[in-house]
């Protein structure tokens, strides 16, 4: 995979690519949004620990198809309000290897319960 950074943008704000080209013939994993919710359904009320939860989903997703999350090359998350942007991207950036994905942060009116505060889809690609 090859992260594009083109010199006539500004750099990216944080630890993201601004592009990633696949290679052709790549397998591809789409990850559904992922909540901050244990397997027994208990939800913290953290949002660093909410984030650890997702991306741990996500990683036991690629587990499963033969990939980890060095294989992500995109990633949207969304964040319930600003004061969780800070505690999500401290959580991203140990989960998210170097080079880093294409990613997305949006901040979000809710989430389908007021419990949750993020959510996290990734795509991951890896060379057949």
């Amino acid at each position: 995979m090859r992260r594009l950074n083109p010199d006539t943008l500004h750099p990216p704000f944080a630890n993201y690519a601004h592009g990633v080209e696949v290679e052709p013939r790549s397998r591809l994993v789409f990850c559904s949004g992922q909540l901050g919710i244990n397997k027994d359904g208990a939800v913290p009320d953290s949002i660093e620990d909410q984030a650890r939860l997702c991306f741990r989903a996500i990683a036991s997703i690629l587990r499963e198809a033969g990939m980890s999350l060095s294989d992500v090359v995109r990633l949207n998350a969304y964040v319930s309000s600003a004061e969780h942007l800070g505690g999500y991207m401290k959580v991203r950036d140990q989960f998210v290897g170097k080079p880093p994905p294409a990613s997305t942060l949006m901040i979000v009116q809710g989430f389908a319960r007021p419990e949750f505060k993020v959510e996290i889809e990734a795509i991951a690609a890896k060379a057949s």
